[in-house]
């Protein structure tokens, strides 16, 4: 273990042993971040009951809203994300997301504005919050109870659907998510059934059983993919926009809980520009020194390389309304990874699966988030405890 600047400890190289040591990760996570996401499945179904006692019915009395705002930062931000890509392209109004304080200039009367927060104290949200109000805009409000967002919504006389806050905000996003979605259902804008809840829980359930402590890195997706990892800088990009949206939810734990530098994005997007980071110092270029018989594992580590992860949609409901077609996102995937197999940059692939959109945005975050607290853990990090968080919100603060 070293330690650095600022109190921060950790190892520079990972230390793979201890991933195989369900006694040394429990000692090595003491605020429990992998139980925590364990929970994603129980999120679903007590948000999902949460939800179901708001009066969110409420919503629908003045109709079809102009727009729909959904104000947060971070992990709550992203909520409005996964609303965007479920309701799908043909969603009848906007989904805006809005992570700075406040509303848009043109929030009215005539739109929604769901404000969410885990801590319910978020400048951002309880500043949407209250200019909603003022705007006589329809409110939502999503976060801890007790807190200073719930008293905004009964000053406003708004729905409130409490989140408990039992882990931070980062291993919070089902909680978060599924009452914007039903608030979005109850706007007729979103077709969320029970049976996709309840199939998505299944799904983060059984991915939480696959990637628990104790089963070994050889069978253990999250733990390879995190060993994969080890040393490089990610790029991660996302077939589809479903697929991206997991893609930049990957970037947010891989910064926050293993402190990686990542590149995350739409694989679209990619291919006017980023994917020349393929042919770069840190991809092609450093790959082609590489002795191509060389065991991997015994890998000298002289040289930070790319190393890519593909988050694939899978193309399982071909039949759905999408940007483009399902086809050319299958082509433009193959092609990614022709072009790394070709520099020699490695490349993990996770595919979708599940009938729902919800359901196979699950199955690709579910993995990726064990994956990078696993990272974190073998660099001897606590993914719980962030020091530049603090004391950035310290030094904001003063």
């Amino acid at each position: 273990m070293i330690d650095g600047t600022a109190g921060v400890s950790g190892r520079r190289d990972p230390d793979e042993d201890l991933l195989d040591d369900p006694q040394a990760l429990s000692e090595a996570d003491p605020g429990g971040m992998l139980r925590h996401t364990a929970s994603a499945g129980a999120q679903v179904r007590e948000s999902a009951a949460l939800a179901a006692e708001a009066n969110l019915a409420v919503l629908a009395d003045d109709g079809r809203p102009r727009a729909v705002v959904i104000a947060g930062i971070g992990t709550a931000g992203r909520t409005g994300d996964v609303l965007a890509t479920v309701a799908g392209p043909r969603c009848p109004v906007p989904i805006i997301g809005h992570r700075s304080a406040g509303v848009p200039g043109w929030v009215g009367a005539a739109d929604v504005v769901i404000a969410v927060s885990a801590s319910g104290r978020s400048p951002e949200a309880l500043g949407a919050a209250e200019a909603a109000h003022r705007r006589g805009a329809r409110l939502v409000a999503v976060g801890a109870p007790d807190s200073q967002l719930q008293s905004i919504a009964e000053q406003a006389r708004a729905p409130f659907i409490p989140v408990p806050r039992r882990a931070p905000a980062r291993a919070s996003l089902w909680a978060l998510t599924v009452p914007v979605l039903l608030a979005a259902r109850s706007l007729g804008l979103v077709k969320v059934n029970e049976a996709d809840l309840a199939e998505t829980a299944a799904r983060l359930d059984a991915d939480a059983d696959r990637c628990r402590s104790a089963a070994e890195s050889f069978i253990n997706p999250a733990k390879s993919l995190a060993l994969g990892l080890a040393g490089s800088i990610p790029i991660v990009w996302g077939s589809s926009p479903l697929a991206t949206v997991a893609a930049r939810r990957f970037g947010d734990t891989l910064s926050a809980n293993a402190r990686y530098p990542v590149v995350t994005g739409a694989l679209g997007e990619a291919g006017r520009g980023r994917v020349g980071l393929l042919d770069g110092v840190f991809g092609g270029l450093a790959e082609g020194e590489r002795d191509i018989f060389a065991d991997p594992a015994e890998d000298d580590g002289e040289g930070t390389r790319l190393r890519l992860v593909l988050l694939r949609d899978g193309g399982l409901n071909a039949e759905d309304d999408t940007d483009e077609p399902l086809a050319v996102e299958e082509r433009r995937a193959d092609a990614v990874q022709t072009l790394a197999e070709r520099r020699g940059v490695r490349c993990d692939v996770v595919t979708a699966e599940g009938g729902s959109a919800l359901e196979r945005l699950a199955s690709l975050v579910a993995v990726p988030d064990f994956a990078s607290i696993y990272l974190a853990l073998a660099h001897g990090l606590d993914p719980m405890a962030v020091p530049a968080i603090t004391e950035m919100k310290e030094l904001s603060n003063q």
